[in-house]
Order: structure tokens, then sequence, then C-alpha cells
């Protein structure tokens, strides 16, 4: 029997190989090189040891990437699982790792339980779950039936958890009270009818 995931991976392997990887500048290219080669060595490692922790690679972006630069084709993984470092570790490169749970609750405690909580999204046409979704989930950015949920500047971009350094984001308001040093005065003035002081203040008697 069919399931969601298997229609999903399916759709999202036929779609890797039309996605264009080539020199950022070229207007072409709808996917640059990564940072350094060590880093892409990096992402490539997780594409490597995948499948001998279980997990599936449906599509291996080592194959076929351009080799005139820091180039990795998109990769796709399924039936990854916690414990396998292609789920354990923040990637950061082209890879999209497919874990599939039964249910809410399920999904929700897998979100919940991982150290990191940097963006999660939900897609749903139930406005009620949604909106619970948004409570419940333990992360520092939400997106609902948005994929990347990276917000516009004026509001604070960044994670929770392990995927936060430091106590303040990068962006938005917290991005100014890094900048800001604040003063904080706290004030009680007594009646000055009542002062056997003359401060020069008019007095009413």
């Amino acid at each position: 029997m069919t399931c969601a995931a298997d229609e999903l991976v399916a759709k999202v392997k036929s779609r890797i190989p039309n996605i264009v990887v080539g020199n950022g500048s070229d207007p072409s290219s709808e996917m640059g090189p990564l940072i350094t080669g060590e880093h892409r060595d990096k992402v490539a490692g997780y594409v490597a040891g995948a499948a001998g922790e279980g997990a599936k690679v449906v599509v291996d972006g080592r194959e076929g990437a351009p080799v005139d630069g820091f180039f990795l084709k998109p990769s796709l993984i399924d039936h990854a699982q916690p414990g396998m470092k292609c789920y354990d570790e923040e990637i950061f490169g082209p890879v999209l790792t497919v874990v599939r749970v039964k249910s809410y609750e399920q999904g929700l405690q897998l979100i919940n339980d991982n150290q990191f909580g940097n963006g999660t999204a939900i897609f749903t046409r139930d406005g009620g779950v949604a909106r619970q979704f948004q409570f419940d989930v333990n992360v520092g950015m939400v997106g609902i039936n948005v994929p990347i949920p990276v917000p516009v500047s004026y509001y604070s971009f960044g994670g929770w958890k392990a995927s936060l350094f430091g106590d303040l984001h990068m962006y938005g308001p917290d991005g100014i009270t890094f900048y800001t040093r604040s003063k904080v005065v706290t004030s009680r003035w007594p009646d000055p009818r009542t002062s056997r002081v003359d401060l020069g203040f008019p007095q009413n008697r």
C-alpha cells in the first residue's frame, strides 16, 4: 500500500534532476557551491555513510557534480532514524533527509526530542492542527504551509536549543538589543508637601 511518504519521495526524486547546479553568478543556476572544499567533503560524508547506518540513499548528489569548484548536487535520503549521523547532525548542505512517522504525536515528539531547534514546518489544510502545532513544537522558527520558515528581517532569525549560539538572535529586535546598553531607573517620589526639606517646589497648603 502506498503511503504519503512514498508519494513525497517519488515526487522529490523526479524533481532533483531538473535542479541546475553551477556558478552562483550564472542566472541559470538554481544552486551554487558550498563554502569550502572541507565542508563539501563533510556533506558528502553524510551521504556516503547513510546506507551503512540503515538509511536508503535515493539520490546521491556526489554523482555528476561539477568538479570545478566545491559543488554537490542535491541528495535524497529516505528511512533515516535518530542515531544516524545524517539525522542527528545539522548538515547545512543540499541533502534532504526523510524520517517516517505514523502519527502527529510521533512526529511532534521526534522534533521536540531533537537537540536542535532551528526551523520546522507543517503542511495542512486544517487550521486547528496548524495552530496546535505552533504551540506544541519546541523550535525557534515555524512555517505553516511554508517550506523554509525564515522570517522577514524585522523579526529575529534563529533557532532554539543547540541551534542557537549566545543569548540573542542576529536580526530584528534582538540585533538592536545586542548593540544597545540599557539603563533601568526605578523611582518612587513622595508627595513634596510632606517633606521637611525645602526643595524649591511650590507647595499649596
